[in-house]
């Protein structure tokens, strides 16, 4: 059985049991989270919501919060010595564990 939740702007296939990382969310380590939007959900036959399903939420516990691997920018103007900007950037995130997925309806 698995599920398919909208989070952070993306859309993230779950199973129970399974760690994922999802952006950052504003809740402490050890919390439960609780996603009511749901964009679909199969165990023996795929329902798909419009654009939710009604009724199905995911559960999970929020393990730990951290910073993605750094990535660096580099922009600058080809031909100009002086335009030259150097960045780096580490993405938050949150990992959780999938602990339930209800709402399935025959």
């Amino acid at each position: 059985m698995y599920a398919i939740i909208e989070t952070g702007g993306k859309q993230v296939m779950v199973e129970e049991g399974q760690e994922i990382f999802i952006e950052k969310l504003d809740a402490q380590e050890g919390d439960t989270v609780e996603f009511n939007e749901v964009v679909a959900i199969k165990n023996r036959t795929l329902r798909v919501g419009s654009p939710y399903v009604s009724g199905a939420s995911v559960t999970a516990k929020v393990v730990k919060h951290g910073k993605g691997k750094k990535i660096t920018i580099f922009k600058y103007v080809a031909k100009k010595g002086s335009t030259r900007k150097k960045q780096g950037h580490r993405q938050p995130y949150t990992k959780l564990v999938i602990e339930s997925i209800q709402g399935y309806q025959q």
